[in-house]
């Protein structure tokens, strides 16, 4: 090539039958680049959907419509105007089951008459794991009904696998309980639910069938229904592919002479297990066919010398070392023409010669490469194993266990690559999907995911590098030099809850910088594998190949949802090899309301294992449980430092872990410095549209004088529950924003906000041991709200709203009137956004007007006289408002919500006012949103502001 190759795509929807393979061939050659772009002004989309249409309605009573559905699909997903609809469940934590050897058993007999099993699933919420099994089938049992419980998910999810480092750790947390039962059409009951029935049974025609309840709102007859069918959309596939070592067991390997076999000896052999001789002149041989091999051994004082021969040529190579380190590559063969070999290993010398394990490299190195996505949005993916024998049997942060033999296995990316070097996605979009959204996976190199808006996945944001390459001394293997920088990653994990918004396994030289992460329920980012392998002192130790990564300026917030057990940053196993070259860095981060279910979110995590990390410059505020936490001395070498927190509680019983000149911030008076770090994290100049504004959220502890445009003040004898305090503490686990709340037992104690805006939700707990609460808005009393309720606890309720507030500055005070306590969460202001806001995109000769003096928001409007122009806002939430002037030159204006007309309002009026609100729309299921606007009549349109709930 002696220039790059530029693909233009122009608008519209290209609905892929199969994925967008790129390989080798499709490669940019002589340092250019292949382009595949959006045309300018132009928005294509790669879609794995078809679109479903023909509805009828079949129950009138329940609201149950129906359509044709593709044969062959599996139905894990369904979007409708690009919601996420929800597969049928069962309330959360349905009482009456009981654990056996098979599944549960209950003693209602009525689930022996459910229709199509096996594809309902059993979901279990355990501490940091989301599990979901398909069933094989439910038979009667004892008057009642067992649900019998597929395999392999059964054996792999109802105790974890535990073969220990580096796999994992202490995984032994399984399905104990049900959470929740999904996928039956006995549960279709709710607005926004469907069901797929695959066979046609229900109705008896045979052919599959799709049933859904609608929405307020939605009309099927002209609904956009897209059922995702194909799982990858692009995938960028070098060879030789993903590459896994196989144990010392294996077929292919001959032992020739005094060979035994010695089991679970705990030194962290693969599978627990080596062969080994102390004969010299025995031998073991390996053939294969590829282009390469490794062999995999122990490394010891008593192990020696050898000899190596390929295809009949000899060398010589040693196993011996000071120290013993598990699965070394004793012996590496690369460059062979591909064809069958024959690599033989004969024992010349030292005590013993083990063997543990070979990795075949079954293909030449030949990365897919210079390949570029610009602005292209990748959108409706599903993702098929969830819903089959193996299930979703969660090892941690997306990686599972599958099969028999319990494989492992990563969630998979709708835009994938595979064994890349310099594919950059840039300025695109990623949504809607079933499971990450990219990857950049076997080795991928220098490549790079910036400037994207990912979200609405099943599964995680982006993922990097492997987690079972380890052991790897090939450089031209490992997943090196990536770069993940400036995206808007939220709204992820909305299935499978374990995902977290950047994950990253075994990785050199990769920077993860200026990403805003929000909205997860589990982690925000999370760094490395292995847990205490690479730490000297355990019996399980070998070698990672991971250092010298960066995690830098990223904004990290409303993390730790719904698990527990993780943090916004969360970092696992080793990094850097103890010289001071490979040294990580996690600097210049805004961390912050991260809460647990069980009160376990840290901040700053470095788990087990973790080592040679340099953390500084972070702030970290409103964490459920620690800023920090080092909990074990496997996790060594690591300089935390020169960091700020209001958040006292910390945990260091790390080796050689430093915590020096941290920042304790009380009462919200936050330093220069720390406000400098929060206003450089996160998305730079640019990149900021990519997240669409979303209401603010303060805990019940947050000041203000941070971000957020508010402050708290408490009057009386409040308390934080649990208390904050140096070393150990308690936890709050019901599931609390930041997991505390303020409360009081005495009557007229009160809680005064202090807003901007022009709406306030505040969030508390009904329980019994609840009362009423006064309240007073701006300084005249507003009535009373009683937060007792019967039943269980509920956290993060909604105790008081207010909206429609003229926009400008409020106060809102509740005030203690009876019951035991009253319990303060947080609050939740409205977010208002000027008609020159990032999440406005104008359509047409619109032009802005400033400086009117009509009482305008912010003292400026959006205009056009033209009619058929439009704007579109993008929002995240449940709803908004659209504020404008009403005058006599005002028309009607058609509004469309997510894609479906919503009819007409009008902005006439006999006199001109401004700021007033001309359509609202509220109760949207919880996502980004977009209304449009389009000018139908009148002499003018006018846009000031619109805000978001």
């Amino acid at each position: 090539m002696t220039g790059d190759i530029v693909v233009q795509l122009r608008d519209g929807t290209y609905r892929l039958s199969s994925p967008f393979q790129l390989g080798p061939q499709d490669s940019g050659t002589g340092g250019h680049t292949v382009v595949y772009q959006a045309y300018p002004g132009e928005h294509p989309v790669f879609s794995g959907a078809q679109q479903i249409s023909g509805f009828t309605q079949v129950d009138a009573a329940k609201n149950i419509w129906k359509a044709p559905a593709p044969a062959g699909a599996q139905g894990l997903q369904l979007y409708v105007n690009g919601q996420r609809a929800d597969r049928t469940r069962s309330a959360l934590n349905p009482t009456g089951f009981t654990k056996t050897a098979a599944g549960f058993t209950t003693a209602d007999p009525s689930y022996t008459g459910w229709r199509n099993a096996s594809d309902v699933q059993i979901v279990a919420r355990n501490a940091w794991k989301h599990l979901r099994c398909p069933l094989s089938g439910i038979t009667a049992a004892g008057g009642g009904s067992s649900l019998n419980v597929a395999q392999p998910c059964w054996s792999n999810t109802k105790t974890s696998p535990t073969p220990g480092f580096p796999f994992n750790g202490n995984g032994t947390i399984g399905i104990n309980s049900i959470s929740w039962l999904e996928n039956a059409y006995e549960l279709l009951s709710a607005p926004g639910q469907f069901y797929l029935d695959r066979t046609g049974g229900i109705d008896g025609s045979g052919t599959p069938e799709l049933y859904y309840i609608p929405r307020g709102g939605e009309n099927l007859a002209t609904a956009d229904v897209e059922l995702p069918t194909l799982e990858t959309l692009v995938s960028a596939t070098g060879t030789p592919g993903h590459l896994a070592p196989v144990n010392d067991s294996d077929a292919g390997a001959s032992y020739t002479g005094s060979w035994a076999v010695s089991p679970n000896r705990g030194n962290g052999d693969l599978n627990n297990d080596v062969h080994y001789t102390t004969a010299n002149d025995a031998s073991v041989t390996y053939t294969f066919t590829g282009t390469g091999l490794d062999v995999l051994s122990e490394t010891n004082t008593d192990e020696g010398a050898f000899d190596v021969y390929v295809d009949g040529v000899r060398t010589s190579s040693s196993a011996n070392s000071s120290t013993r380190l598990a699965q070394q590559v004793i012996a590496s063969v690369t460059g062979l023409a591909k064809g069958t070999h024959t690599v033989k290993l004969v024992k010349t010398a030292g005590t013993y010669l083990l063997v543990d394990a070979f990795t075949v490299v079954p293909d030449v190195i030949a990365p897919v490469h210079d390949i570029a996505f610009r602005g292209v949005t990748f959108s409706y993916a599903t993702w098929l194993q969830p819903g089959g024998p193996d299930g979703y049997a969660d090892n941690q942060a997306g990686v599972l266990w599958a099969g028999s033999a319990t494989r492992v296995v990563r969630t998979p990316g709708a835009v994938s690559v595979h064994r890349g070097q310099r594919i950059s996605i840039t300025g695109g979009q990623v949504s809607h999907v079933g499971g990450n959204a990219v990857d950049l996976a076997d080795g991928t190199q220098d490549s790079t995911v910036s400037g994207n808006s990912i979200y609405d996945a099943s599964g995680g944001g982006v993922s990097v590098g492997e987690v079972d390459d380890y052991y790897l001394t090939d450089t031209a293997r490992m997943t090196t030099g990536d770069t993940v920088q400036d995206n808007a990653v939220f709204n992820i994990g909305r299935e499978y809850e374990d995902a977290v918004g950047i994950f990253v396994g075994n990785s050199r030289n990769v920077t993860l910088a200026h990403n805003e992460i929000a909205h997860t329920p589990y982690s925000g980012i999370s760094l490395g594998w292995g847990w205490g392998w690479a730490s000297p002192g355990v019996t399980q130790h070998g070698t990672i190949y991971s250092g010298a990564n960066q995690i830098l300026g990223n904004s990290i917030h409303d993390t730790m949802r719904t698990l527990n057990d993780g943090g916004a940053i969360y970092t696992l196993g080793g990094q850097g090899n103890g010289n001071g070259t490979t040294t990580s860095v996690v600097s210049g981060n805004y961390l912050s309301t991260s809460s647990g279910s069980q009160g376990e979110a840290q901040g700053l995590y470095h788990d087990e294992g973790s080592s040679y990390w340099n953390t500084y410059n972070n702030v970290v505020s409103q964490i459920g449980h620690r800023w920090t936490q080092e909990w074990i001395d496997t996790i060594h070498d690591i300089t935390i430092h020169d960091n700020y927190t209001d958040t006292p509680n910390y945990l260091n019983n790390g080796t050689n872990v430093t915590i020096t000149n941290t920042t304790l911030v009380t009462n919200g008076t936050w330093p220069q410095g720390a406000k400098d770090i929060v206003a450089q994290a996160g998305l730079e100049s640019g990149y900021r549209a990519l997240m669409p504004p979303t209401a603010d959220l303060l805990n019940d502890g947050d000041y203000g004088a941070l971000t957020a445009p508010a402050t708290i003040s408490y009057t009386g004898s409040w308390t934080v529950d649990p208390p904050h305090s140096y070393g150990e503490l308690s936890v709050r686990s019901y599931g609390d924003l930041s997991a505390d709340v303020h409360d009081t037992k005495t009557n007229g104690d009160s809680v005064t906000v202090a807003f901007t805006g022009t709406g306030i939700r505040a969030l508390g707990e009904l329980s019994s041991d609840q009362g009423q609460l006064a309240v007073t808005l701006d300084g005249s009393a507003a009535g009373t709200v009683d937060t007792s309720t019967t039943g269980a606890r509920r956290a993060q309720a909604v105790i008081y709203q207010s909206a429609n507030l003229p926009y400008g500055s409020h106060t809102l005070t509740l005030t203690k009137n009876s019951g035991t306590y009253a319990t303060i969460d947080a609050f939740q202001l409205d977010r208002s956004v000027n008609d020159d806001d990032p999440s406005l995109v104008y359509n047409g000769s619109w032009g802005p007007l400033a400086n009117r003096g009509f009482g305008d928001f912010k003292n400026d409007v959006h205009f056009t006289p033209f009619n058929g122009d439009s704007v579109t806002a993008t929002f995240n939430g449940t709803g908004a408002d659209v504020v404008t002037e009403t005058n006599s030159d005002e028309g009607t204006i058609t509004v469309y919500v997510d894609g479906q007309s919503r009819g007409t309002v009008s902005a006439n009026a006999a006199t001109r006012t401004a700021q007033q609100r001309v359509y609202t729309i509220d109760n949207l299921p919880y996502g980004v949103h977009t209304i449009k606007l389009v000018k139908t009549s009148g002499q003018y349109l006018l846009v000031d502001r619109l805000t978001y709930r």
